[in-house]
């Protein structure tokens, strides 16, 4: 790791820290979060950072809510945004769900692979209905129907089919409360 120069100007490169971050062991088995992990964490968190290509070869990063379909994340945008657009050209894409503050807390899911977009209006009705009842209130037909029309209306699904899956979960270091990579 590199830190401020020193006083002739040269880097000053710290070892591995015995037992810790940096000690050269790798740990990549250790933190890998199982199945049922993966599920509670996709379930508990509110928002994904999704990313898709632009037209120029950079990244389009941008915070959404999500919801599932049949066990796949999935959100509904406007039919004309960005998103939807660079999907329409290029189907690549990864979302980011994470959580934690101190280092010891991270942990994450990535899911790198390939976006439908969704038209059909049932599958685009229950992906609606995932986001308002994780985001809004438990959905009741009778209250809360114009609603969710009013959310999916002029909206494309999409559904996220993963290729890979990469996952951590830094409380399984076993560090003390509040430790930071050193």
């Amino acid at each position: 790791m590199l830190r401020s120069p020193g006083p002739a100007g040269t880097p000053n490169v710290s070892g591995p820290t015995p037992g810790g971050y940096g000690d050269g062991v790798k740990r990549r088995g250790q933190i890998q979060m199982s199945a049922p992990e993966v599920k509670a964490l996709l379930v508990e968190a509110r928002t994904m950072t999704m990313c898709t290509f632009n037209h120029d070869g950079t990244i389009h990063a941008v915070a959404m809510w999500y919801g599932f379909l049949d066990g796949d994340v999935a959100i509904q945008t406007k039919v004309t945004s960005q998103k939807a657009v660079n999907l329409r050209r290029d189907p690549r894409i990864t979302c980011l769900v994470e959580s934690g503050e101190a280092y010891d807390e991270l942990r994450g899911v990535e899911i790198v692979g390939w976006a439908e977009l969704i038209e059909e209006p049932s599958q685009l009705w229950d992906i609606g209905v995932s986001v308002f009842e994780r985001h809004v209130a438990p959905y009741e037909e009778s209250q809360h129907r114009s609603e969710v029309e009013t959310l999916l209306h002029n909206r494309v699904g999409v559904r996220v089919h993963a290729n890979r899956t990469v996952t951590w979960d830094h409380r399984k270091l076993g560090m003390s409360p509040g430790a930071s990579a050193r």
